[in-house]
Formats: structure tokens, sequence, C-alpha cells
């Protein structure tokens, strides 16, 4: 099985939306495709659920992460990924600390979607092919290698942890879009559809 890693710091506000937003894109896509999501933290608080404000900001999404609970970034985790996400560089840096091997395949997600979008665009893909995901990757981390910017920016998501709900729906509708463009540059795009129709479907 194909498997997809995001990392961040306790596992309990940030990763657990990436990891719903990437789950339904990527259910959406292929029904029937044998791809993991996972989610854990640098010093993830074991068991944990996600915190209220994530649940309520990845439901207003269309997102149920009730049922998310916290665990701790292992060797064995990274090991089994073949895409790493850090929610930051901190967070990116920390699995190839921990895997060096996992270098070639550990981004933080902004650096992830500028890379893949640096790519020639592929044709929308109609089934989950995991070879063709290790090969965007590996072509990803080349372009990256290679010294590609792209439109370079901040590479953190910020970290809503203590913060107001509109924070954690700021944070929600910043991961979500890139969640998107990420599934986008790997699989093919589907049709075009801004976010403000997404946020109607949903009720913001």
């Amino acid at each position: 099985m194909a498997s997809i890693l995001v990392v961040c710091t306790g596992n309990i506000c940030r990763s657990p939306m990436a990891e719903g937003f990437l789950r339904r894109e990527l259910q959406e896509r292929f029904p029937d495709g044998d791809l993991a999501v996972l989610s854990a933290g640098t010093i993830g608080w074991e068991d944990a659920p996600a915190v209220g404000e994530s649940i309520k900001a990845a439901s207003e999404r269309g997102v149920d992460i009730r049922e998310h609970r916290a665990r701790v970034l292992e060797p064995e985790l990274i090991l089994a990924a073949d895409l790493v996400i850090g929610m930051t560089t901190e967070h990116a840096n920390a699995t190839v600390a921990m895997v060096p091997q996992a270098a070639s395949r550990s981004f933080t997600l902004k650096e992830a979607v500028r890379l893949v979008e640096g790519l020639p665009a592929l044709h929308l893909m109609e089934r989950f092919d995991e070879g063709a995901l290790k090969a965007r990757v590996d072509q990803a981390h080349a372009l990256r290698f290679g010294g590609f910017e792209g439109n370079p920016h901040d590479e953190d998501v910020v970290d809503p942890l203590g913060s107001p709900v509109e924070t954690f729906r700021a944070v929600g509708w910043e991961i979500d879009t890139m969640c998107i463009r990420l599934m986008d540059g790997l699989f093919g795009a589907r049709e075009a559809i801004s976010m403000s129709e997404v946020d109607r479907e949903v009720g913001i």
C-alpha cells in the first residue's frame, strides 16, 4: 500500500485537518485506490483527539476528524511513507533527522505544492498508480535539488493552537487549498473549481 504521512508537532490541530483533506481528495479521485494517509506529531500527544476548533474548522469544509487520535512520529511511519509532508520546515527537517534516507521524499506542504506545480502538468489519472506517485515525488525532489524555487514564500503553516476559532478557519482554508493543489500536481487537475465555490458548498 502506498502511503502519505503528514507531520506537525502535537498531531492535534494542523496535521489532522491536512490528513482529512488529503484523504477526502484521494477518495473522491480514486475510490478504489490503495493509498493510506496518516499523520503524526514530533511530540505527539499519544491518543489525544483533535482539538475542538480543528474539528469545527474541518467540519465546515466537509471533513469529519472527530475520530482522529494523535500518534507520535516514529521511524517506521517515515520508512513506510512514499511522501512525507511537514506543516513547517522544522517538521520536515525532523523527519529527515530521524530517517536520513527519507530526505528525497520529505517536503513542507507549501514546498511540495510549489515543486509539483513547477513540473509539466499531468493528464488526470483515471485510477491510482503507486508507481506514478513515486515517480512524481522523485521528479519534485530532482527539481528541488536542481535549485528550482518558483515563487518562494514562507514555508510554514501557522500553528493556530490557543487562537480563536476564526484563526483555525483561516488555517483550515489554507491547508485545504494547498491539499487540493498538491493532489492536482501529483495526479492531474480535475475540473477547476474556485475555493469560493467550495466555501459556498460547505456553507461558509
